[in-house]
């Protein structure tokens, strides 16, 4: 028995971790709830932010309105709930591993998609209505068995946050050899995509979701930096604190940077979809290597949790492939709306060519005003002077040569 002993002890030793107690079990298991709620609460929170800032700006650019959008009160209703929103996210991550917290950003799209067809103005008859929005209703059910999925078969590593255990964890060698291909792989898409001008919606996103992962991570630091400072030991005296809050404020600038230059190309709908199955990718894999999320998990659990993914990652597909592609609207002359022409095309072409959403070659003037549209031509009014200096006719070198 003492021969079998022996080596579970130095195996424990080299590993450096023990099991849990029960105790102990139960109250990160108690963390990993508290953390999902805060979760999901501030995505919710958000999703309503959004749609409530969002119709502030549509009320007013429908209405006689004089005043600014930061002057009305659901404009700023919905800055502090989306305020509110971004604390309790920020906060998740202090209780939850980054691996588990990630996923549930997901439950934005599904409040999005709900609050979308509840202020819907269209009346629909019930089998229209169901024809429409069954993607909707099947992605939103897909994205709740996946959300359940992550929260129940999560990882539970749990470590206290201090200032020594990050800068371990950052020069480690796992996270830094992971930190050179990350580095590699955003120069060499950066490369092409700024250079060769290869615009392509999945490297842009790329470039979004290898950025997102190094905030989260920071995210995940400064969170848990902080709730350890309150629960008394101070880490806010470590400079690799102020080191995480530049990389995240820097890394958050350029990924909202690289969204705005996709928004301008592509659907918002996809770009949804697709930006939140690369980031929870690569965010998870950062998690794993950084904070090593999954050192204590069995197959059992590492394989649902990864069928709770690829289920979420479905029903946010759906939901957004539900959606109506909005075209911005572009201004052209139409053949059949000048009077008195000839039409040689009856189905009404433009005259100029349509290009989506630029406003280059075919698109009318927008700084034109309507005064200068329909003012009326005045004649050129020549002076005795200037007439009688200008011959009344004009001898074409025709009538020359004959």
């Amino acid at each position: 028995m003492e021969k079998t002993a022996i080596p579970a002890v130095q195996i424990e030793k080299l590993i450096g971790t023990t099991p849990l107690s029960p105790t102990e079990n139960y109250f990160s298991y108690k963390d990993n709830l508290i953390g999902s709620l805060l979760a999901i609460f501030g995505h919710l929170v958000i999703s309503i932010a959004l749609n409530l800032q969002k119709y502030s700006h549509i009320r007013l650019a429908g209405s006689k309105d004089p005043r600014a959008y930061f002057k009305t009160k659901t404009w700023w209703l919905g800055l502090f709930l989306m305020i509110l929103g971004e604390a309790a996210v920020f906060s998740s991550y202090a209780f939850a591993p980054l691996s588990l917290i990630v996923p549930l950003s997901a439950v934005s799209l599904i409040a999005s998609s709900i609050i979308g067809i509840i202020f819907i103005k269209e009346k629909w008859k019930p089998k229209e209505f169901l024809r429409r929005y069954i993607l909707s209703f099947i992605g939103c059910g897909l994205t709740i068995i996946g959300t359940y999925l992550l929260i129940t078969f999560g990882p539970n590593s749990h470590e206290k946050m201090t200032g020594e255990n990050i800068v371990k964890h950052l020069v480690s060698w796992p996270f830094l050899l992971y930190m050179l291909v990350e580095i590699l792989a955003f120069c060499f898409l950066l490369y092409y995509y700024k250079q060769k001008n290869v615009n392509y919606m999945i490297i842009i996103l790329l470039l979004v979701a290898l950025l997102g992962s190094t905030t989260v991570v920071t995210v995940k630091a400064l969170a848990g930096m902080i709730m350890v400072s309150i629960q008394g030991s101070m880490q806010l005296g470590y400079p690799i604190f102020y080191i995480m809050f530049v990389c995240m404020v820097a890394t958050a600038i350029a990924q909202a940077s690289f969204l705005s230059q996709a928004s301008q190309l592509y659907d918002s709908a996809l770009i949804a979809s697709v930006n939140y199955i690369l980031s929870t990718s690569l965010a998870i894999s950062a998690g794993a290597v950084f904070y090593v999320d999954f050192r204590n998990e069995d197959a059992l659990h590492l394989c649902m949790f990864a069928l709770g993914c690829l289920i979420a990652f479905l029903g946010v597909f759906l939901i957004t492939r539900n959606r109506k592609k909005t075209k911005a609207f572009e201004p052209y002359v139409a053949i059949n709306s000048m009077p008195g022409v000839l039409n040689m095309h009856d189905n009404g072409s433009t005259i100029q060519p349509d290009f989506g959403n630029s406003f280059s070659y075919g698109a009318l003037q927008s700084n034109d005003s309507l005064s200068e549209i329909y003012m009326p031509a005045t004649l050129p009014v020549e002076t005795e002077e200037a007439a009688a200096a200008s011959p009344p006719y004009k001898i074409s070198e025709h009538d020359k040569s004959e």
